[in-house]
């Protein structure tokens, strides 16, 4: 038996890892690699480690793109099998790898309108959503803590990772030769009172352990903390009449800082200023949010009870039509645009950020987490002039990082998981989904507190599971 680490290895995206029995030969996740759109099409677009073909099934942790978004090029090239997931999960790749299709089409016309006109090679879209589709067809929903017999010899159960709706740590068992390997998989590993959604939970004991380290070396502020923090922008913002643009993932942070908004509005913390959901992917997420409230946590489900909809309040808009979009350019603050995506890289949110960012009266808010070489990175990072769309910009927005809504367990969170888990004994620890500097300090803690065996894989590396 062996495990080979083709995406997300020693980089926060496009997670993908290949694991080969004496019988099947399956995935954990098919992510979208992120990055500098040259290099991350060619990666995205070829599978240099594996033939489609002859990959049995997946088994997918939950529905982020960098996690979900590479299942259709993976259908497009010749994977037949199933894909197994959460019920909730199923539902936002429903609506998430058809938007992440429309999004590639949509952005490859555009870009293509220049390069007509300078005479360039045409792009071509990653897939299309009649990929998109093909690929919903192949997916199979399973319940938390349902063990499912995918084969004789293969078992999978689903855990709570408290990271996004339905998100899941995966416990598989492995039967070869009489012997029975234990494998748990942290997908993203969520953080312990996050708003919405229930705290992760622990898994069996294992015998190897793929650990997700994106903040393996760093700790967040209190999520506690993160509404009166949200407060304190707000107010400032009300008083100089300014714009608030946030990137956010549609699935999970926007619900997020949706539900944040309502709780200090009700509470009177801020007065109330218009907010536009400008993403019709969060739109459809928001649907797919109120029909599993079994993923919530006591506090949310208490909210609904008193609130009706944790989702909806008093002038705030949801948007799905493109002039509607258009139209926020001519809305003055105080104001809220949440927009995706995330990073930064493709959707609504460009053109968000074209219209404001040489404004300095406006703020950009980032509040997730955003790779090396993304546009939300370089905004991060304090970069003065950037590109938007192929066009310069200049950055004369106040950039505000406010990781108190991370939904990625922290330094001593994931520290604290691996301890528990390892009480059991752990033969081998692979540091998955994080950048080398975060995995290096991560892997040094480990060690700290006794844990050894700990493997920082690069792409590619092949590991034997004796």
């Amino acid at each position: 038996m062996e495990i080979k680490f083709i995406g997300a290895a020693q980089t926060v995206t496009g997670s993908m890892h290949l694991i080969k029995t004496a019988s099947s030969t399956f995935l954990l996740d098919c992510g979208l690699f992120q990055g500098k759109r040259k290099e991350a099409f060619e990666i995205n677009r070829t599978f240099d480690q594996f033939n489609p073909s002859e990959i049995d099934f997946v088994i997918l942790s939950h529905a982020h793109i960098d996690h979900a978004g590479n299942l259709p090029t993976l259908v497009k090239n010749g994977f037949e099998g199933k894909i197994y997931s959460t019920f909730a999960t199923r539902d936002l790749c429903t609506i998430m790898l058809q938007d992440s299709a429309h999004i590639q089409e949509k952005d490859v016309e555009f870009v293509n309108k220049r390069r007509k006109k300078e005479g360039k090679n045409l792009f071509e879209p990653l897939y299309v959503q009649r990929d998109a589709v093909n690929t919903l067809e192949k997916f199979v929903g399973l319940n938390y803590h349902q063990k499912y017999s995918i084969t004789n010899n293969i078992t999978v159960t689903f855990y709570d990772a408290g990271h996004i709706l339905g998100s899941s740590l995966v416990y598989l068992t492995i039967k070869e030769n009489e012997k029975e390997t234990r494998i748990g998989f942290s997908g993203d590993l969520g953080r312990p009172k996050l708003p919405v959604l229930r705290d992760p939970e622990m898994i069996p004991p294992v015998d190897y352990w793929i650990s997700e380290s994106t903040y393996g070396g760093k700790n967040h502020d209190n999520p506690e903390n993160s509404e009166e923090q949200l407060a304190e922008i707000l107010n400032s913002s009300f008083i100089k009449k300014s714009k608030i643009i946030i990137p956010a993932f549609s699935v999970g942070r926007t619900q997020e800082i949706v539900y944040a908004l309502h709780r200090i509005f009700e509470r009177g913390q801020a007065k109330r200023i218009p907010v536009y959901v400008d993403s019709p992917l969060a739109v459809n997420a928001t649907e797919v949010f109120r029909l599993h409230p079994e993923c919530f946590d006591n506090e949310a489900n208490e909210f609904i009870r008193k609130h009706e909809d944790p989702f909806g309040f008093n002038q705030l808009t949801y948007i799905k039509d493109l002039e509607e979009s258009k139209r926020l350019n001519d809305v003055n603050g105080p104001c809220i645009i949440i927009s995706s995506s995330g990073m930064a890289e493709t959707g609504r949110i460009l053109h968000h950020l074209a219209n404001n960012i040489s404004n300095a009266n406006n703020v950009i808010l980032m509040v997730g987490y955003c790779a090396e070489n993304t546009l939300g990175r370089k905004l991060i990072d304090g970069e003065k002039n950037v590109k938007i769309l192929g066009e310069p910009y200049e950055v004369k927005s106040e950039v505000i990082r406010l990781d108190s809504f991370s939904a990625h367990a922290d330094c001593d969170e994931l520290l604290n998981f691996t301890k528990e888990l390892h009480k059991h004994g752990i033969k081998k620890t692979f540091l998955v989904h994080g950048e080398p500097e975060q995995q290096k300090i991560y892997k040094q803690n480990l060690e700290k507190i006794g844990i050894k065996n700990i493997i920082i894989p690069a792409r590619g590396l092949t590991q034997i599971l004796d």
